[in-house]
């Protein structure tokens, strides 16, 4: 089983831009931060990433492989093995998100 992610949750791509989550769930907090859902928005600021001499940030993650069996509020539930891609300007993949600090009390699958 995984645990799942919250807000309290630092994230950064691989080049070293911060991830902020807008938590979408209101109602549901894990050990006093809300959960983070497949689709809250976030987005990265600070990434270095330059393409052949180009500048090409990562932007926005996306979300792959959320909890199955965990929802909160009708939105699956984002799991310490989750997959988030760090998306450039143009939508291009330019790798993972990485996540640390995560609470460790609830898991899901």
């Amino acid at each position: 089983m995984a645990h799942l992610l919250d807000a309290a949750t630092t994230m950064m791509c691989p080049h070293g831009g911060s991830v902020s989550a807008t938590p979408g769930a209101t109602r549901v907090s894990l050990g006093g931060a809300p959960p983070l859902l497949v689709d809250d928005v976030m987005t990265v600021a600070g990434c270095p990433l330059n393409v052949s001499g180009a500048p090409s940030p990562c932007l926005r993650v996306q979300w792959t492989m959320p909890a199955t069996r965990v929802s909160v509020e009708g939105t699956p539930a984002l799991l310490s093995s989750s997959v988030g891609l760090c998306l450039n300007g143009a939508g291009a993949p330019q790798g993972t998100v990485l996540a640390t600090g995560f609470q460790t009390r609830v898991q899901g699958q």
